[in-house]
C-alpha cells in the first residue's frame, strides 16, 4: 500500500508554535519523514502500509522584511531536500499590504467585540475644547502579512496523485478547512489520515466517520512530543540546525 503525505507547512508550523511554545527550540528543526512513517506506525491498521512521497507546501518568507527569518527558514529547506526528507516542495508566496480596520477586544472566546472610546482604556478622544468624546467607533490602520498557496497546493497535489492512481492511502496534515472538499472527494477513493498539527480542536469540516467513502479513514491530534522526538541531525547534509531551532 503506496501512501502520499501531504503537508501544510504553515499550518504545521504554527501549530509545533502553539503546542511547544514560541520561545522554546527544540522542535523546527522537523524531520518530516519520520513524523510521517511513526503516524503511519501507530495510527492505522492499514496493511502493509508504507510511505511513498512526502509533499511539501509551504511559502518562502521575504529576506526584505525579515532576513534572519528567510535565511533560517532556506536552511531548513535546503536541508529536508538534501536528506530526503520531502519528495517534493511547493512553493506558495506572501502578499503584504496595509489594511483598515475597527480597533478590537477579544472576549472569552477568542471573539472581536468592537471598542469605541470611553473615559477609560483602551482608547480617550477629546474634541478640540477637550471635553470627552463618547461611543465612536475606532479605526486602524495595519501591516497585514499573509501566505497563499500552500491550502490550493495541498489540495492539488493529493487530488492529483489520486486520480492518477499513484497512491492507495494518504495522510493530509494540516487543520485548514479549505481541504475539506477535496479530501471528501479523495475519501471515495482512497482512505486518508487527516493528522491536526494544532492545539485547536479539529476543523468540523475536516471530520468525518471513519466508514465514509472506501472507509478505514482515522484522525489523530500531534502533541508537542512527536515535534521534539522526530528532529533532523543538528548537521544535516551539510547545513546546520539554526541557533534557537
Amino acid at each position: 500500500m503506496k501512501v502520499g503525505v501531504y503537508i501544510d507547512g504553515f499550518n504545521l508550523y504554527h501549530g509545533g508554535m502553539g503546542l511547544c511554545g514560541k520561545k522554546n527550540s527544540g522542535w523546527r528543526w522537523l524531520d518530516l519523514r519520520a513524523l510521517a512513517a511513526d503516524l503511519l506506525c501507530r495510527s492505522t491498521s492499514w496493511k502493509t502500509a508504507h510511505i511513498d512521497r512526502v509533499v511539501y507546501c509551504t511559502a518562502a518568507i521575504s529576506g526584505a522584511s525579515d532576513p534572519q527569518g528567510q535565511q533560517r527558514q532556506d536552511a531548513y529547506l535546503k536541508a529536508l531536500v538534501a536528506s530526503r526528507g520531502v519528495d517534493r516542495m511547493e512553493l506558495g508566496y506572501f502578499t503584504e499590504d496595509v489594511r483598515r480596520a475597527p480597533l478590537a477586544t477579544a472576549d472569552s472566546r477568542g471573539r472581536p467585540v468592537l471598542v469605541t472610546s470611553r473615559p477609560s482604556w483602551p482608547c480617550v478622544i477629546k474634541d478640540s475644547s477637550g471635553r470627552d468624546v463618547h461611543n465612536v467607533t475606532l479605526m486602524v490602520q495595519y501591516a497585514h502579512r499573509e501566505e497563499k498557496g500552500s491550502d490550493v497546493n495541498v489540495a492539488t497535489h493529493l487530488l492529483l496523485d489520486t486520480l492518477q492512481s499513484k497512491i492507495d492511502g494518504a495522510i493530509v496534515i494540516s487543520n485548514d478547512s479549505h481541504l475539506a472538499l477535496p479530501i471528501t472527494k479523495a475519501k471515495t477513493r482512497i482512505p486518508i489520515g487527516v493528522v491536526n498539527p494544532s492545539r485547536n480542536y479539529t476543523a468540523g469540516a475536516l471530520q468525518g466517520r471513519p466508514s465514509d467513502g472506501v472507509g478505514g479513514h482515522w484522525w489523530y491530534k500531534l502533541t508537542c512530543a512527536d515535534f521534539t522526538s522526530h528532529q533532523l541531525p543538528d548537521l544535516c547534509s551539510g547545513y546546520s540546525k539554526p541557533q534557537g531551532w
